[in-house]
């Protein structure tokens, strides 16, 4: 029998899809916030959608101040934007 892929609903259209077709974006104990690949490093993720316009609508709308309980610098929404272009 196969197994279960875990789903995970995107902060930014709400749809929900397997977590291997997801982006993690993860926020460090130390506060340093960027894609994660992996899925896998230490500290609190959100997951979005592997499109441009889910990206785009975090950092218009500022959706990760709110999933992270933090309010994010400018410079951090536009590395996350290059770090995505980029495929980091």
């Amino acid at each position: 029998m196969a197994k279960r892929q875990p789903v995970r609903t995107c902060v930014a259209c709400r749809e929900g899809k397997p977590k291997n077709e997801m982006l993690r974006v993860v926020r460090t104990p130390e506060g340093e916030v960027f894609i994660d690949r992996t899925g896998k490093a230490a500290g609190r993720g959100a997951y979005i959608c592997d499109r441009p316009e889910c990206l785009r609508k975090c950092v218009k709308n500022r959706l990760f101040d709110r999933v992270f309980k933090e309010k994010l610098s400018d410079e951090t929404y536009a590395g996350l934007g290059d770090a995505n272009e980029r495929g980091a």
